[in-house]
């Protein structure tokens, strides 16, 4: 890797002075800020407890708690993986130090699918509830125009903070997300004093009457409600210490975030009891029932519609990275693989993912789509691509700690939870079968692959020096190209 004082100097296509992706600027807490952001918390404590509550009933913090072990399994198996390596690639390169090239390269498509869906999804998310809060500040809004017009705003905001910089668009996602939080938590203590003596609830302390299948399939929604946890993995070009900063990033990420659900789904049910179960919005039926003032509603809408929006942003951060590694490895076209001579950001990736994102909802907004039916159907597509490639990495832990020699019995534990859970969360998803159009999103999910796995075989045919190549490019050997 050719250093320089000033990574700006990069300006030419094969420069000894090209820095590529600006190195060493983020913290630990940054790289935190987007883990958080990618899983948008805020957004999962309006809807995911309640739809759990309905299954898994006075069960549900326990749903949350078996989802947080899990995601610690997989996360543990990440971090065997960044504490070696650092790079621009996230999964996609570590799968590949066990897999090879071709789990290298599943990781990487099904990563990408993950976060790209997830990025399209949480759009439709940010229209419904900015649109709603303007219209409780008197706006007049509505209407599939109006919908359109957030859509394209929206969007192309998330787009140009990642173009912008990392730095930025994770201060961005980090700010919004500590105000949404910030704004939840104030709520839920509230209605805990509110409750006052009536807030200790011994049947949800020993989940009286909760079955297990319930607790159990809640934990799929528990689990899909920690996608992304791990993002920060993609930022190895930019981090600090990187093989410090990373693996602490992801761990407590997912740590903080399981308490916070707990304590949000133990706050919701104590305080509503079984009307959760039939509560459209449990945040502010909260706020209705403890006599919050008038003007505390479009607080919470706003950070609700914050969250969604950070979330956003940061998933459009790891498909920019991981997309430019496969550029500069020569899995797709060159000029993915080149950065902002100015910004040292890989923006030809999120030009194309950014405004496909956008494009996406529009037509289905034209089409009649509810933004937050939007926000389930593309999310559920997001989310395949997440539980195959946190499936991988788990898998190539095993395998990368044999050939490493390194001591992996916690690994062998991890990796089985980490595999059985995913199979189980794909198995939910598809029996019994859902509802259309939640029916047909798994083939949707399949062909998209298919695709992929194609592309690969004419790469293997073709190119195989290509395929030779994947995986192996680390942060140390990345060389933007401005």
């Amino acid at each position: 890797m050719t250093t320089s004082s000033d990574p700006r100097l990069a300006a030419r296509p094969g420069s000894p002075t090209d820095a590529g992706l600006r190195h060493g600027v983020m913290s630990g807490p940054e790289l935190a800020a987007q883990a958080i952001a990618n899983i948008a918390p805020s957004a999962v404590i309006a809807f995911t407890a309640a739809s759990i509550f309905i299954g898994a009933g006075n069960g549900t913090i326990y749903s949350f708690v078996l989802a947080t072990i899990v995601i610690l399994c997989v996360g543990y198996c990440v971090v065997v993986f960044a504490r070696k390596h650092a790079s621009a690639g996230s999964l996609y390169t570590y799968v590949a130090k066990g897999l090879g090239p071709t789990g290298a390269y599943l990781a990487g498509v099904t990563l990408v699918i993950g976060c790209w869906g997830i990025a399209a999804g949480s759009l439709g998310g940010a229209v419904s509830y900015f649109n709603q809060f303007l219209a409780l500040l008197g706006v007049p809004t509505g209407g599939v125009g109006w919908y359109v017009g957030l859509a394209i705003v929206l969007g192309g905001l998330a787009t140009l903070f990642t173009i912008r910089g990392i730095r930025l668009s994770a201060r961005v996602s980090l700010v919004l997300e500590l105000v949404s939080v910030t704004i939840i938590t104030i709520l839920l203590i509230a209605a805990l004093v509110w409750a006052g003596p009536k807030a200790w609830d011994p049947a949800q302390v020993f989940a009286q009457g909760a079955p297990f299948q319930g607790i159990a399939a809640g934990m799929v929604l528990g689990i899909l409600g920690f996608v992304g946890f791990s993002s920060a993995d993609a930022l190895g070009r930019e981090a600090k210490n990187p093989y410090t900063a990373i693996p602490r990033a992801i761990m407590w990420s997912a740590v903080v975030v399981g308490i916070l659900y707990v304590f949000a789904a133990y706050t919701q049910i104590a305080v509503l009891h079984e009307h959760l179960a039939t509560s459209a919005s449990p945040l502010e039926d909260i706020a209705k029932l403890i006599g919050m003032p008038s003007w505390f509603a479009p607080i919470l809408t706003f950070g609700v519609g914050a969250s969604f929006f950070a979330v956003v942003v940061a998933p459009l951060n790891v498909v920019g990275r991981v997309m430019y590694v496969m550029g500069k490895e020569g899995v797709l076209p060159e000029r993915f693989g080149r950065t902002h001579e100015r910004h040292l950001t890989p923006h030809r990736v999120l030009l194309v993912a950014g405004p496909a994102a956008i494009l996406l909802d529009v037509i289905l907004l034209l089409v009649g789509s509810d933004p937050m039916d939007i926000t389930v159907w593309v999310d559920t597509y997001g989310t395949y691509g997440y539980m195959v490639a946190y499936a991988l990495v788990a898998i190539a832990c095993i395998a990368y700690t044999r050939h490493a020699g390194i001591p992996n019995r916690l690994v062998w534990v991890c990796a089985v939870v980490a595999v059985a859970a995913m199979a189980y969360v794909f198995f939910a998803n598809i029996w019994p079968v859902p509802a259309f159009p939640l029916n047909v999103i798994p083939y949707l999910f399949l062909l998209t692959l298919i695709g992929a796995v194609a592309w690969f075989v004419y790469l293997a045919r073709r190119r195989p020096e290509v395929i030779r190549n994947i995986g192996n490019t680390e942060t140390e050997s990345l060389e933007g190209v401005g």
